[in-house]
């Protein structure tokens, strides 16, 4: 069980500020949890029901501590509305992105994505291509915010995302540079478009910035078939042009 002090000092947690200075974010619900476990994930705290515990026997190698908790104390640690089973506090992994970006494959580069549903989703498409490196500008919304950690569906576990300078990054990274834009070469059949690169996707609403699109060597467009959607949203752009990229 859970005493109040405790539970008081993990609900702290709702807080992001609290969370960076800790270098830990959160995870909600029996789908989440199941990655982090199986991830490896090192799991600080788990906070769950008896429903969930009693059908997750693995629960017991993969964390530090344990609390059993009720509903109502479930909804105390939780950010969502309706919480769901388990709440876990894992530490955040802390690895070598310049390492990631030279190892020859395709790293995805976001500029100013603002909405935590785009940022989850294109993290989840990223991981359904194998492509494991994203470089995000500093004013792109974080990926350990809660809403995209659970937009990810798990991706979070399986992507390494770091926060640069991004024109400068682009410019330095010695690779092709391909820019989703409006003015850009159309994708056709005989397109030839290389693995090893560089995807930018721009926000939005404004796609991509002035200074980041000046490292751009390659715009691509995908084409407006329907000839009346004024804008793809940026996770579907991603999946069509990774695919291309990789295919």
């Amino acid at each position: 069980m859970i005493s109040k002090i405790k539970l008081k000092e993990l609900a702290a947690y709702r807080l992001q500020k609290r969370c960076d200075e800790e270098a830990v974010f959160v995870v909600e619900g029996p789908k989440m949890a199941a990655e982090a476990i199986a991830s490896g994930a090192s799991i600080r705290t788990v906070c769950a029901t008896r429903e969930w515990m009693l059908a997750n026997g693995e629960w017991r190698m993969a964390s530090g501590e344990f609390y059993e908790v009720s509903q109502t104390e479930l909804e105390r640690l939780s950010g969502q509305k309706n919480p769901n089973q388990v709440w876990m506090l894992v530490e955040r992994r802390m690895e070598n992105g310049k390492q990631r970006a030279e190892d020859g494959k395709l790293v995805l580069a976001l500029d100013h994505i603002q909405d935590p549903g785009n940022m989850g989703t294109l993290m989840r498409t990223a991981d359904w291509f194998g492509v494991r490196h994203i470089v995000c500008s500093h004013d792109t919304v974080g990926c350990f915010n809660p809403k995209v950690v659970q937009a990810t569906m798990g991706a979070i576990f399986r992507t390494w995302v770091e926060y640069v300078d991004l024109p400068q990054w682009l410019a330095s990274c010695g690779m092709p540079v391909y820019g989703a834009s409006l003015h850009g070469e159309p994708l056709k059949a005989d397109n030839k478009l290389h693995r090893q690169g560089v995807l930018l996707i721009g926000n939005e609403s404004r796609g991509i910035s002035p200074e980041a699109m000046a490292a751009v060597t390659h715009p691509v467009l995908i084409p407006n078939l329907g000839g009346t959607a004024e804008s793809l949203n940026a996770s579907v752009a991603a999946g069509i042009l990774i695919y291309e990229l990789m295919r």
